[in-house]
């Protein structure tokens, strides 16, 4: 049985970006999800929106 994702789309969460991926996208992790942040760096401290949510990833948006 699949394990519900812990994010929802449309919500916020509060994430440390803490590895880059290959195309330099920042990756988040919320209880150990991974969520992918376009246009942040290793180390950033940020709020993220959750834009697109697949079986074993999301995608958020940096907000301001």
């Amino acid at each position: 049985m699949a394990m519900e994702p812990p994010v929802e789309e449309g919500k916020e969460y509060d994430v440390e970006i803490d590895a880059q991926g290959s195309k330099g996208d920042g990756i988040a992790h919320v209880e150990g999800f991974v969520v992918f942040v376009p246009g942040t760096k290793l180390g950033e401290k940020i709020k993220v929106k959750i834009t697109a949510l697949k079986r074993t990833f999301a995608v958020a948006q940096k907000q301001q």
